[in-house]
């Protein structure tokens, strides 16, 4: 008989970066609710009412000496996941603008997998990184943005090759299109909003919860033959 895979996270501890609202928000209630114990490390503290069980952390990713300072202060860790983020809709042609959003998503997980490397060496824990639609597409709108989660994909295969060797995997999930602060301007623009729910098989835009099951499944024993992967979530998207 074999064993049956563990779909469980209980008793893990898991780091979210930018996990005070929107996706980032939703991945720290569904490892909540599934027993795990939750770190939120974002740039502010979140609006309303502060989750008691959550232990919330200031951080800027795009800081090396912030990024030391908190693996430097945390314990025990199981899993990483790099929500932190940001567009600038028709301003990222600028340099400056182009490095900072490069700076916050792509060189920011790598910090963050670099400083939080021997946590997860310990554990024999993930690193989940966070791509896009944009993975695979170009975006004339955000081009920073676009770069940056297209490089996601890359950077999760090597760093899935590189950190093996402690045991530790690497894998993305590409969100499709969720309702978040983030995509808002997306939402109001009935021009793309149309084109974007046209071409979703189910005919509407998700909910950040509807990502939720997919991280839980990579942080748990039952993905252990996953690894370097970039798994789409987007409810056929990408298929139509």
């Amino acid at each position: 008989m074999t064993n049956t895979p563990s779909f469980s996270v209980a008793g893990k501890t898991v780091l979210i970066t930018g996990g005070s609202g929107g996706i980032g928000g939703a991945f720290a209630k569904a490892f909540l609710d599934h027993g795990a114990s939750v770190i939120v490390a974002d740039l502010v503290m979140p609006k309303g009412t502060i989750d008691q069980r959550i232990r919330y952390e200031i951080l800027d990713v795009r800081e090396d000496a912030g990024v030391e300072d908190l693996a430097g202060r945390v314990g025990t860790l199981d899993v990483v996941i790099h929500c932190a983020g940001r567009l600038v809709r028709w301003e990222e042609y600028r340099p400056e603008v182009f490095k900072e959003i490069i700076d916050i998503h792509l060189v920011g997980n790598l910090r963050l997998a670099n400083a939080f490397r021997p946590h997860l060496k310990a554990t024999k824990g993930c690193l989940i990184n966070i791509g896009s639609m944009y993975s695979f597409f170009g975006a004339p709108q955000v081009p920073a943005y676009a770069a940056a989660k297209t490089a996601i994909v890359s950077l999760t295969k090597s760093l899935a090759i590189s950190f093996a060797a402690d045991g530790i995997r690497v894998n993305a999930i590409a969100p499709g299109w969720i309702k978040t602060e983030i995509s808002r301007g997306g939402r109001e623009n009935p021009e793309f909003n149309a084109k974007v729910v046209a071409r979703i098989p189910g005919g509407e835009w998700a909910e950040p919860e509807d990502l939720a099951g997919t991280a839980i499944f990579l942080a748990s024993a039952a993905s252990s033959l996953i690894n370097g992967v970039t798994i789409p979530v987007d409810g056929g998207y990408l298929a139509s």
